[in-house]
């Protein structure tokens, strides 16, 4: 039997009692699961299919014939934060809909794993660019982050600053406000208001569509959108 410490996600139900379940793991990075029984009536542990849950998946390793492992044990691997806040919800959907397309591929990864525990504190603490901070951070993780110099645009094709606009979104300011997210240690501090951070979102997705291969903006991004208005 081997116990991953794993963040949930996303998870599809399979019958009508079980589900398969997408996770990223402390020590094998992105791993699937079959959870058997998990939406019987006598089962407790439906609640913590929510999110970016931490749990603690024990599995019977899986034989020749089959691929994913089957759950024997599931539990939360760390305090239950219970999220009320729509917005923060919202937030949440996103993040995790973002990071299942990104680490699909994803092995062993200590920084990410990190990157997406930094992302719960900011959740905790009702930091409502949350979901700003988790993509910046996921640049760097990935080495495709732009270096700063002393032009005013980014381009988001290149990722290099330049000195005539290469895209409308990437106005002045909005280059400016990646400069500033790119040369703060502590993104955390930095503080947008509601207009700034919709653009700079979409700024953002953009830079994903350029840098990563099939990336697609989330569905979620609609409700997250609708919710904040």
């Amino acid at each position: 039997m081997q116990t991953h410490t794993c963040f949930l996600l996303s998870y599809v139900k399979f019958g009508d009692n079980d589900a398969f379940l997408h996770c990223f793991s402390a020590d094998a990075g992105y791993q699937s699961f079959f959870a058997k029984g998990l939406y019987l009536s006598k089962n407790k542990k439906k609640p913590y299919l929510f999110p970016l849950n931490q749990l603690a998946v024990s599995v019977v390793k899986a034989g020749a014939s089959k691929k994913i492992p089957t759950v024997s044990k599931l539990e939360l691997a760390a305090e239950y934060v219970e999220v009320k806040d729509v917005r923060m919800q919202s937030i949440l959907f996103f993040a995790a809909e973002f990071l299942h397309q990104i680490l699909r591929e994803e092995q062993q990864n200590d920084v990410a794993f990190e990157a997406i525990s930094m992302f719960r504190e900011d959740i905790k603490n009702n930091n409502f660019n949350a979901h700003i901070n988790l993509l910046v951070r996921f640049l760097g993780i990935s080495g495709v982050a732009p270096l700063t110099n002393d032009y005013k645009f980014l381009d988001p094709e290149s990722g290099n600053f330049t000195h005539e606009i290469a895209h409308p979104l990437f106005t002045e300011e909005i280059s400016q406000i990646w400069k500033t997210f790119l040369m703060t240690e502590n993104i955390g501090e930095i503080s947008l208001i509601r207009d700034s951070r919709n653009s700079f979102l979409d700024s953002l997705l953009i830079y994903y569509h350029q840098h990563f291969f099939g990336f697609y903006t989330p569905n979620s991004l609609a409700v997250l959108r609708q919710i904040f208005e």
